[in-house]
């Protein structure tokens, strides 16, 4: 019998009565409890004196993971609480509680890797002997290394403590202004005030007139806040950049690199191996533009259809595509698929105060995922709900790894993602049933190799450049404009009429505090997925295995040692890159040829 599966979460297996539950306001009190008493013992830790220094240890990290679950289990709840409604006043009050919690930990934690800087050479080594240490060798060198490289104790915790307020707190204020956003859509005569996720599905719409209104109202809306993003971005970046000056780091990027466990040459080999081969992506764009009757596509027109209508899925039938297509590549991808739908783990409905966007995130002590997008039956829906599934599908691989271990950075978390990603929009290609499906399948799947290589590269080089000019002073509203059109004119190789000079101030993802530079790391994760990708479809059967084997250890390793030891390549060479970007190249090849008639 098929399932049919709700386009609701469900969030009471957690906690009921949602924001107002009194079960999560007593694992609130509990996890202060549990936070507290990890400060208490590390405060009493002496590891320069420690007889027993091996079981100690041991201790501590078990008492950092009890309160480390706690917290992400009560942060991924508010989390939910406040993407399936951004009215919800009371979620709000909840997340800025988690934040000073969070900072309160941090600063613990601060402590804690101190304290390991304190262990000589040889000690260290013969802790390192101990069988459950060992385990978490890596994460726990990292850690000492990452400790030593920053300011004393006194001054990191002054700093975590004023973060707070003084930079989580902007990107909080970030989010209430966005939750205020409102786009005027006109509807058959009637004008509605939609959602900025909404309005922003209308972009996909094949009627340009729609949404050229809809991007005008779009800009208009960014445009009236605009002051209020500017002042906000500018103190986030103010705040990052003096904390790094004290450390010393004259570098933007070292931080994001460390995050990533990435070297700049990687970085650098993955960005010029993508502007060495843009041409073919330009040629794209100019045929989209063509077939679609237009001289040169606008911004508007990224995502605009060339298909029909009857490429749309109900989100029923998309749940079935992804489910039956995953299990072509293993039976373990698809049983956590439909585990997923049938439990309600997914919130996609298209409803009105809805977060804009899409997330996974992951409760710890329950060991469950959800979801979150809206969905109206695009393919780019159903690839997007493949990707998150593939967030998902990463850390169920991972569910019986230590805490430490499960730590994965977000260039490899996109990885995983994106795979997913791959095997369904793949399948929808090879699966079309006309020419004129498969040219617009083909052209969903090629708009994310566009998204990925020119969109994040332009906002890469927004950032850079940003972060470089705010070293000298506040940054007008005017020029981030212009830095944001300049970027993206280098970044599309001139190929469209006209830009989105106020995409800074529309896409959350520059005023995120947890990650800096939010960008490159998907790039990596998508042109790292099709070297697996790539891998998979050669070995056929049985590769679900490595694949696994090889989420497992995106935590424990950098990524130039686990594409070492999984795929045998090197990452800091051009070689690897512009193989992949060949095969994205590959996709437009086959696109030109189909469309050489239209």
């Amino acid at each position: 019998m098929v399932h049919t599966y709700s386009d609701n979460w469900n969030l009471e297996v957690f906690f009921q009565a949602g924001s107002h539950s009194e079960a999560f306001k007593n694992h609130l009190d509990e996890t202060v409890k549990n936070i507290d008493g990890f400060r208490k013992a590390v405060s009493s830790w002496n590891p320069e004196n420690s007889p027993n220094g091996a079981t100690e240890l041991s201790n501590l990290i078990n008492g950092f993971e009890r309160a480390a679950k706690q917290l992400r289990q009560a942060g991924a709840f508010v989390s939910c609480l406040q993407a399936q409604n951004t009215k919800d006043k009371k979620a709000t009050e909840l997340k800025a509680k988690i934040t000073e919690l969070s900072a309160n930990f941090q600063t613990v934690l601060l402590e804690f890797d101190i304290r390991l800087t304190k262990i000589d050479k040889v000690e260290w080594s013969k802790l390192m002997e101990n069988p459950f240490l060992k385990e978490l060798q890596y994460v726990l060198d990292e850690r000492r290394e990452r400790a030593a490289e920053k300011r004393p104790a006194e001054e990191e915790a002054l700093i975590t403590s004023l973060s707070t307020d003084g930079y989580h707190g902007w990107s909080q204020m970030y989010d209430l202004l966005v939750s205020s956003v409102k786009i005027s859509f006109n509807e058959n005569g009637e004008v509605k005030q939609l959602s900025v996720g909404q309005a922003a599905n209308q972009f996909s719409n094949g009627d340009r007139k729609v949404r050229q209104e809809t991007f005008l109202e779009w800009e208009k809306a960014w445009g009236a806040k605009a002051d209020f993003f500017a002042k906000t971005l500018n103190h986030l970046a103010g705040f990052r950049l003096n904390t790094y000056k004290h450390r010393g780091w004259e570098d933007v990027l070292k931080e994001p690199l460390d995050m990533n466990r990435m070297n700049k040459e990687t970085l650098d080999s993955m960005w010029s191996a993508i502007s060495d081969q843009k041409q073919p992506f330009v040629q794209f764009l100019e045929r989209k533009a063509s077939l679609l009757g237009l001289n040169k596509l606008s911004w508007y027109d990224l995502d605009a259809p060339l298909g029909k209508s009857s490429t749309k899925m109900t989100y029923q039938e998309g749940a079935e595509f992804i489910i039956d297509h995953f299990s072509k590549f293993g039976p373990q991808m698809a049983d956590f698929a439909q585990m997923a739908f049938e439990e309600g783990w997914i919130e996609a409905e298209d409803r009105e105060g809805k977060a804009p966007g899409g997330f996974h995130t992951f409760f710890p002590e329950s060991s469950q995922s959800r979801i979150f997008m809206t969905y109206s039956g695009t393919p780019s829906n159903v690839s997007t709900l493949a990707h998150e599934l593939g967030h998902g599908f990463h850390t169920y691989a991972m569910r019986d790894l230590h805490l430490l271990n499960r730590n994965y950075a977000m260039n490899v978390a996109e990885t995983a993602s994106t795979f997913a990603e791959m095997i369904v929009s793949d399948a929808a290609v090879k699966k079309a049933k006309t020419k004129e499906e498969k040219i617009a399948l083909l052209e969903d799947k090629i708009q994310r190799s566009v998204a990925l290589l020119m969109n994040i590269h332009a906002r890469f080089l927004f950032e850079t450049r940003f972060y470089e000019e705010r070293k000298s002073g506040v940054i007008s509203v005017e020029r981030l404009n212009q830095l944001m059109e300049d970027a993206q004119v280098e970044a599309y190789g001139g190929a469209l009429e006209n830009y989105h000079p106020l995409f800074w101030a529309s896409k959350l993802h520059f005023f995120i505090t947890g990650v800096p530079f939010y960008n490159f790391p998907y790039t990596f994760g998508y042109l790292f997925s099709l070297g697996i990708y790539a891998q998979a479809l050669e070995a056929g059967d049985g590769y679900e295995e490595k694949y696994i084997e090889l989420l497992k250890d995106t935590a424990s390793m950098t990524v130039e040692e686990l594409a070492q030891k999984h795929l045998n390549v090197n990452l800091t060479e051009k070689e690897f890159w512009e193989k992949a970007v060949k095969l994205c190249v590959n996709d437009v090849e086959e696109f030109l040829e189909l469309t050489n008639d239209k």
